[in-house]
């Protein structure tokens, strides 16, 4: 199978690497910049931008596409002529194309759901979007997965937890703190990457949760990896407390959101976890620190 990763940054780096035995994988960039970093996978690496469906001419034919490609960070604008835009641009150029793609996934963000006061949520919750981003996120998933068809492509959503591996791991944030009470929904790196390259090769399910085993206290978290690294646990402070501070309106938002987020479809669909905790995630982190000391 040819497989074409739009946006083959930080999760779609680790799937080039984890197709690229047995399968075709051309990644694509937008700057140049990025370009050596695909190629060092060991895959066909291409500069063009998700938004231009001229640049994407330069992009051979394939068999499935995923859409990993990233607004930088930027606000709702960014992410709109990106996830929405840029989305609806590759979905109507690869479709166009005398030997379209059979498969699209595109990689979405578990914020979509908005705040469920703790409660578990799955792939049969409705969406309840906060944040002019999760908006757009939302309007993304209902482009995959209902006008990719359209074009004669089958759309699937993967919807990311918070992710972290290497370079993202984030233990200063955790170890120094103080610590804001919620729950953390967490996914690897790694297996984030694994649940989009199941969706490819071993599933045809159009929506899936790619979460871990075990959402956890954000509290308990962090006094487990304090303990983990041999130091003093953090300072903790309520959601109350936070939000005195001079926040934006989305950082308050983000704040007050919480849930947790079931893996269930996605384990009875039959994929195993890399690294199934945030124990097992976490392991290469901590010896690195503890060796640091």
């Amino acid at each position: 199978m040819r497989v074409g990763i739009l946006g083959c940054g930080y999760v779609g780096l680790a799937l080039a690497r984890q197709l690229a035995d047995d399968h075709e994988v051309i990644g694509v960039r937008r700057s140049e910049a990025g370009l050596s970093a695909v190629a060092e996978t060991g895959v066909e690496a291409v500069q063009a931008d998700v938004t231009d469906a001229d640049a994407l001419d330069a992009v051979p034919d394939v068999d499935a596409l995923v859409f990993a490609a990233s607004s930088g960070g930027r606000g709702a604008e960014a992410a709109r002529r990106v996830y929405v835009d840029g989305l609806r641009t590759a979905i109507e150029a690869f479709g166009a194309r005398d030997d379209s793609p059979d498969r699209l996934v595109y990689t979405s963000s578990t914020g979509v759901y908005g705040d469920h006061d703790g409660d578990w949520v799955d792939e049969k919750t409705p969406l309840e979007p906060t944040t002019e981003k999760t908006t757009v996120l939302a309007e993304a998933e209902r482009i995959a997965r209902e006008v990719a068809p359209e074009h004669g492509i089958d759309g699937a959503v993967a919807r990311f937890a918070g992710l972290y591996g290497p370079d993202r791991y984030r233990l200063e944030r955790y170890l120094e703190g103080p610590v804001t009470e919620g729950y953390l929904n967490m996914v690897h790196r790694a297996d984030a990457a694994g649940v989009v390259r199941f969706m490819l090769t071993e599933t045809d399910a159009d929506l899936l949760l790619a979460v871990d085993d075990e959402p956890v206290d954000k509290w308990e978290f962090a006094d487990w990896l304090a303990d983990e690294c041999g130091v003093e646990r953090p300072p903790k402070r309520t959601k109350a407390e936070r939000l005195d501070d001079d926040l934006s309106e989305a950082a308050r938002r983000r704040i007050l959101t919480s849930k947790r987020c079931s893996n269930d479809r996605l384990r009875e669909s039959g994929y195993e976890f890399d690294y199934p905790t945030y124990r097992e995630g976490y392991r290469e982190a901590i010896e690195t620190y503890r060796g640091r000391q």
